[in-house]
């Protein structure tokens, strides 16, 4: 059993404001051991629930938080970028399952450091017309390769924004959240054993069989992915790139199948990170 672990930061257990998760921030250092706890906590969980591989993807603004050291000696980490699928990178078919862990609301929501992907300069996104953060475009470019999301840990919000993309995902509220920079938190050796025995549990359910037998993937259905950004200039460049039309003066789109798709808003995310100087946040 092969499991993928994608680690963002804002949704770790304890952490609540900007100087918690950005490098430079007086509680960063502090911030990024207890993402490798988090992390940690799932990966025993998998290792329980008998995996036999586990690869874990910094996903969280420059992708180097976790130390190596400090990560559980059976993952393998990727970690840097840049990365041609971001917060995906190293996610493929072959995969029986991907945990999301330390994941965040989308922009616009009441949810701890509530963003998607870009900070201040992605103001809205749609998938097929639906209001998408980075949890449910994770969700979808993760199904559309076959490989479910079982688990989700972060804050009760980005949990509700899971369930309400794919109601079997088992999620792990680490912190209830009362505004956008405060949480009541749980306590950390509680949410540790939470992580770790929700891991368990909606590995342990899957059926043996099913990642055994599994049938080839059928290709994915093209989607279409609208990004409405703060700066003009933004979308007005990203019209040079063939594919992608606007809907607005600050709105473009682009049609096309998963994990293209997801690839593609990749690019998107270079271009407006070198004409705005504020790299990807997520």
């Amino acid at each position: 059993m092969r499991i993928y672990i994608s680690a963002d930061m804002e949704g770790i257990t304890g952490l609540i404001d900007a100087d918690d998760v950005q490098p430079g921030g007086r509680d960063y250092e502090r911030g990024r051991g207890l993402m490798a706890e988090d992390v940690n906590a799932a990966v025993r969980g998998a290792l329980a629930a008998g995996a036999t591989e586990v690869l874990v993807n910094d996903a969280h603004g420059p992708m180097r938080n976790l130390l190596p050291e400090a990560l559980h000696p059976a993952a393998r980490l990727l970690r840097g970028k840049p990365k041609q699928m971001g917060m995906l990178e190293g996610l493929t078919a072959e995969h029986d399952a991907m945990i999301c862990v330390g994941y965040h609301s989308r922009a616009g929501t009441h949810g701890v450091l509530s963003h998607s992907f870009m900070g201040h300069e992605i103001e809205d996104m749609c998938l097929d017309g639906r209001p998408v953060g980075e949890i449910g475009l994770a969700q979808a470019t993760a199904a559309a390769l076959g490989v479910p999301l079982v688990t989700l840990t972060g804050d009760d919000t980005a949990c509700a924004e899971a369930t309400a993309w794919d109601d079997v995902i088992v999620t792990v509220p680490v912190k209830y959240a009362h505004d956008r920079f405060a949480a009541e938190l749980r306590p950390v050796p509680e949410a540790h054993r939470a992580i770790e025995e929700a891991v368990t549990t909606a590995l342990s359910a899957r059926p043996k069989e099913a990642a055994a037998e599994r049938p080839p993937q059928a290709p994915s259905a093209p989607a279409t992915l609208a990004v409405r950004w703060q700066s003009a200039s933004v979308s007005t460049t990203l019209l040079g790139i063939p594919g992608v039309t606007a809907t607005d003066s600050r709105t473009v789109q682009a049609h096309g199948p998963l994990p293209g798709l997801y690839r593609l808003f990749g690019v998107w995310m270079r271009v407006a990170a070198s004409l705005t100087n504020q790299p990807p946040y997520c």
